[in-house]
């Protein structure tokens, strides 16, 4: 089973991600741990990465699709895998389906959690962190006993910057500008599934598991 997971930041990708690789069996794949790993291993693609990397400029999407070429060719990709983080452009969703036609492969479903922009802000710019054990609160939904004190370790809770109103309303800009149209893309293929992202999370991935079977 080959499987691509989209949304906007805040949808709870992360969260229905594991749920999928557990119950089905399959592999999570992140671009980002992938160049990572190419960079820290030294490899010839990982050199030239770096290269675009230390100047703050995008890794070129013949570069990334390299890589995911080479992940997928790995062992423990051969009951499938789920894609988290790509693509991000129609480009790189071309190139990509370019590929996995050449290796014999088949893109099973996409799935699209959807949640609209004024609950992921409330998700978003109300999460408070622990800076010293990463535990993770919500002021409404999961707020600590003591006003932003972690119950676990004590120490004081803080906002990540990324969380802020100003940076979550540019990164749903951003989602929508490049990311979006990636849906009318797969919809247009017949391999695009919507679903609600509102509700728990087991009834999040109970939709999820109505799409690709409960078995």
């Amino acid at each position: 089973m080959i499987l691509i997971l989209l949304g906007a930041p805040g949808v709870g990708k992360g969260t229905q991600s594991e749920n999928i690789i557990k119950k089905y069996s399959i592999v999570q794949i992140s671009t980002g741990d992938i160049l990572r790993s190419e960079v820290k291993n030294e490899t010839d693609l990982g050199k030239k990465a770096k290269q675009f990397m230390e100047k703050g400029e995008l890794v070129p999407d013949d570069l990334i699709i390299k890589m995911i070429e080479k992940r997928i060719s790995q062992p423990d990709c051969i009951n499938g895998f789920l894609l988290d983080g790509f693509p991000r452009t129609i480009e790189q969703a071309k190139s990509f389906d370019k590929m996995m036609e050449e290796k014999g492969l088949n893109l099973n479903r996409v799935i699209y959690i959807d949640v609209a922009d004024d609950e992921i802000i409330d998700r978003l710019t109300l999460r408070r962190v622990c800076p010293t054990c990463g535990a993770i609160y919500h002021l409404k939904n999961k707020p600590p006993k003591q006003d932003m004190i972690c119950d676990i370790c004590g120490s004081k809770l803080i906002q990540r910057s990324d969380d802020t109103k100003e940076t979550v309303k540019n990164r749903l800009k951003v989602f929508k500008e490049h990311t979006k149209p990636l849906i009318e893309y797969y919809d247009k293929q017949g391999k695009l599934s919507s679903i609600s992202g509102l509700g728990t999370v087991d009834e999040v991935f109970s939709r999820i598991k109505d799409i690709l079977g409960n078995r």
